[in-house]
């Protein structure tokens, strides 16, 4: 058989998504550090050159691909916060979507969360920024339930409320990667009585 010619180029932004795809996959495995561009160009299947074309050095492509998982992640949750039904319907579809994110978006989950204790002082900067308006939006999608136990979305403590789920549910995720067998829907539910009904639940009720 003949040669089938060369393969067709791709177009900027369809090279530009194989970088970022690859760079979360490396970053995500070998951290910051650990990784080199010549790697990340290897696995998207360009040049070098290519990727310098769409990213001028390494930090821009890590905080690049951190800002755009943090608002993946925030619109997939976010979507199911904004559904309709009652607040306890909401809380479980939420639990459910971030333990979906983590289980379809590994390498994205360990990037934005396990990856926090080797950045240089610009990029733990930028992360703890990136943090913070994670934060912040989903304070804001939960206000309405929020202030159904009497705090208002404004208030410090409703961002304290709303960091102590995220990073529970992330702890929670770290704890599924070591233990596959568990089921999602099993998950779930352990941890949506733990922050539902609560631990004081049975002795209220006794």
């Amino acid at each position: 058989m003949g040669d089938a010619g060369p393969k067709p180029r791709l177009r900027a932004p369809a090279r530009k998504a194989l970088i970022t795809a690859a760079a979360v996959k490396i970053f995500a495995e070998k951290g910051y550090h650990g990784t080199s561009l010549g790697e990340i160009a290897a696995a998207a299947g360009v040049a070098r050159t290519v990727l310098y074309d769409h990213f001028p050095s390494k930090r821009v492509l890590l905080l690049t691909v951190m800002q755009e998982e943090n608002a993946s992640l925030i619109e997939f949750v976010g979507a199911r916060i904004r559904a309709s039904g009652t607040a306890e319907e909401r809380m479980r579809s939420t639990i459910e979507a971030y333990f979906g994110f983590a289980q379809s978006r590994p390498d994205a989950r360990r990037l934005l969360f396990d990856r926090t204790g080797e950045d240089d002082p610009e990029i733990r900067i930028v992360r703890q920024g990136i943090r913070e308006s994670r934060t912040h939006a989903v304070t804001a999608l939960l206000a309405d339930d929020i202030r159904t136990v009497g705090v208002e979305a404004g208030e410090p403590i409703a961002e304290a409320m709303v960091e102590l789920i995220i990073s529970g549910l992330d702890g929670v995720a770290q704890w599924w990667e070591r233990r596959p067998e568990m089921p999602k829907v099993m998950l779930v539910e352990g941890v949506m009585r733990m922050l539902w009904t609560g631990l004081g639940h049975g002795e209220h009720g006794a």
